[in-house]
C-alpha cells in the first residue's frame, strides 16, 4: 500500500529535501560550508521556511502553488533564492496528494503533467517575472513577458531545449526519477549518509550535462568547460571510500567557481527535486 499524503506530510517532506540540499558541499552553490553569489545560507533556510505550507496546499493548482511559493519567497528575502526548485518540486507535491493508487507515481506525475491548464502558465509567467531569474531574456515563441495562451506543459515544452528544468515537464522527470534516483540510492548504499549522497548527487548531475542556468548567463562553451571539471571530481569522489577526502578539493572548486561567477543552480534545483522525490515514490 502506497503512503497516503496530506498537505502537511508533503510541506514537511518538502522542507526536509530543500534543508538536506543545503546540508551538502555543492560546489558553486550556497550551502553549510560557504555563501556565495551575494546571497547566504539564511536566505535559503528563510525561504523553505516561508514557501512549505503554501506549495503543498490541498484544493490548488500547480500554477496557484508555483506562484504563491514565489511569491512568499520574495517578500521573504527579497532575492530569487528557489524558482527552479519550485517549478520542479510543485507538480511532485500535486501528484503525490491527488494520486491515484492504482498508478505508480511516475503514471501519476505525468496525469498531473497533462491535466496543466493555460491558468496555470499564466500563474508561472506571472512567477517567473516576479522572480527574475538570471539570463532571463525575450524568446520569439512563449515569452513569459507575454500572456501565454497554451498550457504549462506546451510552455514547458517549447522551452525544453534552452531549460533543463522545462524539459524535465516534457520528458516526464527522467532525469530525476531515472538518473537522479539512481545515483542517489547507490550513494546511500555507498555510505549512508545524507549529506555526501547529495553530494554525490548533486556532482552526478553537473557532470552529466551542462547545467542550463550556467548556459543561460555565459553560454555553452563556459557551461561545457565547468561540465568537464565535474566529471573528473565526480570520478574521483565516487570512487572514495572515505568522501571526507577528497573535501579538500570540493571546498576550493567551490571557491573557484564562485571567483568566476558560476552558479550551477539547475544541478542544485534537480537536486532538491530528487531529495523529494526519494520520498514519494
Amino acid at each position: 500500500m502506497r503512503k497516503q499524503w496530506s498537505a502537511a506530510t508533503l510541506a514537511e517532506a518538502y522542507h526536509w529535501a530543500c534543508m538536506s540540499e543545503l546540508q551538502a558541499l555543492k560546489p558553486g552553490n550556497v550551502h553549510i560550508f560557504a555563501d556565495g553569489h551575494g546571497m547566504t545560507i539564511q536566505d535559503f533556510f528563510k525561504s523553505a521556511d516561508a514557501t512549505a505550507w503554501l506549495i503543498a496546499q490541498d484544493h490548488i493548482g500547480v500554477g496557484q502553488r508555483i506562484y504563491l511559493a514565489v511569491e512568499a519567497t520574495q517578500q521573504a528575502v527579497g532575492l530569487n533564492t528557489n524558482l527552479g526548485l519550485i517549478l520542479l518540486c510543485a507538480p511532485l507535491i500535486h501528484a503525490a496528494l491527488h494520486a491515484n493508487h492504482q498508478l505508480s507515481f511516475t503514471e501519476n506525475l505525468q496525469a498531473t503533467l497533462a491535466q496543466l491548464t493555460i491558468d496555470d502558465a499564466r500563474l508561472v509567467a506571472r512567477a517567473i517575472v516576479l522572480a527574475q531569474p538570471a539570463g532571463l531574456g525575450k524568446v520569439a515563441t512563449h515569452d513569459v513577458n507575454d500572456q501565454p495562451n497554451v498550457s504549462l506543459l506546451a510552455l514547458m515544452v517549447a522551452a525544453q531545449e534552452q531549460d533543463r528544468i522545462a524539459w524535465q515537464y516534457a520528458n516526464a522527470y527522467q532525469d530525476i526519477l531515472g538518473f537522479g534516483l539512481v545515483q542517489y540510492t547507490t550513494a546511500m548504499s555507498r555510505w549512508d549518509n545524507r549529506a555526501w549522497a547529495t553530494c554525490a548527487l548533486y556532482l552526478s548531475f553537473l557532470a552529466y550535462q551542462p547545467d542550463s542556468h550556467i548556459v543561460r548567463k555565459y553560454g555553452i562553451k563556459v557551461a561545457t568547460e565547468v561540465m568537464v571539471e565535474a566529471q573528473a571530481l565526480e570520478i574521483e569522489f565516487s570512487l572514495s571510500s572515505n568522501p571526507k577526502l577528497v573535501q579538500k578539493k570540493l571546498r576550493a572548486w567551490d571557491a573557484s567557481l564562485k571567483s568566476r561567477n558560476l552558479n550551477p543552480g539547475t544541478s542544485a534545483d534537480l537536486t532538491v527535486a530528487c531529495l523529494l522525490a526519494s520520498c514519494l515514490v
